[in-house]
């Protein structure tokens, strides 16, 4: 899941090297912390929020196939 995220946002923004993905679980949930470059967490983030929402979403469809729940955060 962690490689999944960390794809996606590398993919999006300008400066691939600054995006750091921290993650830690509690339980049987997976809390993932998305940082990258001030510039960039606008691209991440979306219109709306809507890039950020389908992250989520594509992050959340990965964590099910292993039974868990994922809170993804961007920072």
């Amino acid at each position: 899941m962690r490689d999944v995220i960390e794809y996606i946002a590398q993919s999006l923004v300008e400066n691939p090297d600054q995006v750091q993905i921290e993650s830690h679980r509690v339980g049987g949930t997976l809390y993932v912390d998305v940082t990258a470059a001030p510039g960039d967490v606008g691209r991440l983030i979306g219109r709306k929020g809507r890039t950020a929402q389908a992250i989520r979403l594509v992050a959340k469809a990965a964590a099910a196939r292993q039974g868990l729940r994922i809170v993804v955060d961007i920072d």
